[in-house]
């Protein structure tokens, strides 16, 4: 093993596994985590002198533990512990790709942002200002087109540098989630960290996330380790399911949901991104759809419209292939 060890991490097609191929080219080897038909890929690369580990995560969108990819990524970072993790995101859908690097951070991973796929963002005519997303969120950022290999050394060198400890690794990071949320972390933070309730793993007031966002994994491993302080927590988390259920007709999860992409859209708008295509745009765009499409008349009417053209199609046009056939 060598001695510093790199996780990538990102979304499904990202660029993840192309820049994980560039890094470590024929020195790889494929593997399954214990219990779980996932595969995770690992293999050695060199800068300069130095030699990394590198593990390619399952390509996933969250770290709540809702499928096999999530729960290996998660595992990997937690029992593993890399020294660094660099999260490739696709630059051109940077609102939806950063929720997971919203994530990272929330878990106090010491992350480098590889924007990835930076010749398609600028071709579909966005900006992204680099040094500002560096600023805001406090961690290194290097643009990258894994495809050409381009910036992927700047990324793996900021990532040896945080594994080496020359860089101070942030803080988890701390959103608001709004009253009720906020209320509720309120009450399990200090059960949590009085009792020290799987804290030699996770930050505190993650453990208390996931138990509002009911990640099972999580939930079953406080159960396990306290039992009634876990009964503590659960009983925390069905009071604030309750008052949001009769007050917003919602839950804890799509409340937390919503935040961090408003986190993430907040940040956005500080000047990290402007073009043809950026968030507002798309908001826009979105929310003109919507006003049709959600017509109390025309919504029906036009649902109504699209099944008769399908079943239409597939009848009356489907006919004449299938006679032939």
């Amino acid at each position: 093993m060598s001695q510093h060890f790199i996780a990538l991490a990102g979304n499904p097609n990202c660029g993840k596994t192309t820049a994980f191929n560039r890094y470590t080219g024929a020195r790889q080897s494929v593997g399954n985590y214990p219990g779980i038909t996932v595969e995770t890929k690992e293999g050695r690369a060199k800068i300069g002198q130095e030699e990394v580990r590198v593990v390619d995560l399952p390509g996933t969108y969250s770290l709540t533990a809702y499928s096999q990819e999530e729960v290996i990524a998660r595992r990997v970072l937690v029992e593993e512990r890399p020294g660094a993790v660099i999260n490739l995101v696709n630059a051109g859908v940077l609102e939806r790709n950063l929720y997971l690097t919203v994530q990272l951070l929330e878990m106090g991973m010491p992350v480098v942002i590889a924007l990835n796929m930076m010749d398609e963002a600028t071709a579909q005519g966005l900006t992204i200002d680099v040094k500002q997303l560096a600023s805001l969120t406090g961690v290194a950022v290097a643009p990258t087109v894994a495809r050409t290999g381009e910036g992927l050394n700047a990324a793996l060198y900021a990532a040896l540098e945080l594994s080496k400890g020359k860089v101070v690794k942030p803080q988890p990071l701390t959103i608001s989630y709004g009253p009720d949320i906020d209320e509720a972390l309120g009450k399990m933070c200090p059960v949590i960290e009085k009792n020290n309730f799987l804290t030699a793993r996770y930050p505190a007031r993650w453990v208390a996330i996931k138990y509002l966002e009911q990640d099972n994994e999580i939930i079953s491993a406080g159960q396990s380790a306290m039992p009634a302080v876990a009964a503590a927590l659960t009983s925390i988390v069905e009071e604030t399911s309750r008052h949001l259920r009769a007050t917003l007709h919602t839950y804890p999860e799509a409340v937390i949901a919503d935040y961090r992409y408003g986190y993430i859209s907040s940040l956005l708008r500080q000047g990290v991104l402007s073009g043809t295509d950026t968030v507002e745009n798309r908001i826009a765009r979105s929310d003109a759809a919507d006003t049709i499409l959600t017509h109390k008349l025309l919504g029906p009417l036009i649902l109504t419209l699209v099944l008769y053209g399908m079943y239409w199609l597939t009848f009356a046009i489907g006919a004449y292939p299938q006679e032939w056939l």
